[in-house]
């Protein structure tokens, strides 16, 4: 997920929350409004760094849900949300709450796009179109409702319903409670998810780390608001926002899913160094230019470099090869290939040289 970096000019080991926002906004705000907001704060005052899936991760929510809390604050006036030409959410402002007005305060800028879709793994980089993110769905259509005792021993005897809870027991390695089987009821009543489905969900979230029944709830109703009718959908959803990852393959040049390795780079570029796509992509096409060979440890190299010369975005790299051009010309001296991976920091790349001290390590 992409990293949103928060600034303050000083740090504090405390949070200051206004008075006003617990008198006047905390009452009309639903639990995952209120702790999205509250969190923006804290990160603010820590000069943290963070991003939509952490926070949906930290809190137990998804994407969505965080996405969702950030145009309900925006409507609030408490936040501006940025977009770029494209209409996608490059930053965001939280404004301060004073007696009178709101104002603005603190900026959180987001060195790359948002991460938008629940059916998403960690390394996903889909930016987050205005319109989807400020779409709001009409919530009440999957409400749970207050199912009965004998509503889940009806349930639990289903002959249908007999072999699916076993075989979640066995994804999650223990019994289910009441409540969690108040939930797969929901998902199968409500949401008419057919068994199938059911299965691929909860196989789904435990694969990311999530047993917790109320995360499988939330996928479940953001995957019934997309209208995911059966497992192929679900894992043609998740592929779709998934593609970063692939993307950064493809244009190294390789086929398939990525090593363990490869995405310890593929991680690193996007959640370390914060790139854009845009930046990446540079970054891969420079190094298929150059090598057929340690591609990913070439991009890695020529990424490190931009991150540590301050490259936040496209028009930083072109600035930087401008100020090296203008730098070298100033000098009056034409170094010889051999010496240019001394510059590589400034952005003038010996690949010849950058292989053997890769082969060297």
């Amino acid at each position: 997920m992409k990293q949103l970096t928060i600034y303050q000019d000083h740090y504090s080991d405390s949070t200051v929350i206004s008075n006003r926002f617990i008198d006047e906004y905390m009452k009309d705000a639903n639990d995952a409004q209120i702790k999205v907001y509250l969190y923006l704060l804290r990160a603010m005052s820590a000069h943290m760094s963070t991003s939509i899936s952490e926070m949906a991760d930290v809190f137990n929510h998804t994407e969505k849900d965080v996405l969702r809390a950030l145009k309900y604050w925006e409507k609030k006036k408490l936040l501006s949300l940025d977009y770029d030409d494209s209409k996608n959410l490059t930053g965001i402002h939280v404004k301060e709450l004073k007696s009178d007005a709101v104002e603005p305060a603190q900026e959180i800028i987001q060195t790359a796009p948002a991460v938008f879709k629940t059916a998403l793994t960690i390394s996903s980089q889909k930016s987050v179109p205005a319109e989807t993110a400020s779409a709001e769905p009409d919530r009440n259509a999957f409400e749970k409702p207050s199912y009965s005792l004998d509503d889940i021993k009806a349930f639990r005897n289903r002959e249908d319903t007999e072999q699916l809870l076993f075989i979640i027991e066995a994804y999650l390695g223990k019994p289910l409670t009441a409540g969690d089987i108040r939930t797969i009821l929901f998902i199968c009543d409500k949401l008419h998810f057919s068994a199938d489905l059911v299965d691929y969900l909860v196989q789904y979230c435990v694969g990311r780390g999530k047993k917790d029944f109320r995360y499988i709830e939330k996928v479940a109703i953001n995957w019934a608001e997309d209208h995911i009718t059966t497992p192929k959908q679900a894992a043609a959803l998740i592929k779709k926002y998934d593609k970063n990852v692939y993307g950064i393959m493809n244009a190294l040049g390789k086929s398939g899913a990525p090593t363990d390795k490869e995405m310890e780079f593929i991680d690193r570029w996007n959640k370390q160094f914060c790139f854009p796509s845009d930046v990446i992509k540079e970054a891969c096409d420079r190094t298929v230019l150059a090598t057929d060979k340690h591609r990913f440890e070439y991009a890695d190299r020529i990424l490190t470099s931009w991150s540590r010369a301050g490259v936040r975005q496209l028009a930083d790299v072109q600035t930087a090869d401008e100020n090296y051009a203008r730098s070298r010309s100033s000098q009056g001296t034409t170094r010889s290939a051999s010496n240019k991976f001394n510059q590589f920091k400034q952005n003038a790349y010996d690949f010849s040289s950058l292989e053997n001290e890769i082969l060297s390590n």
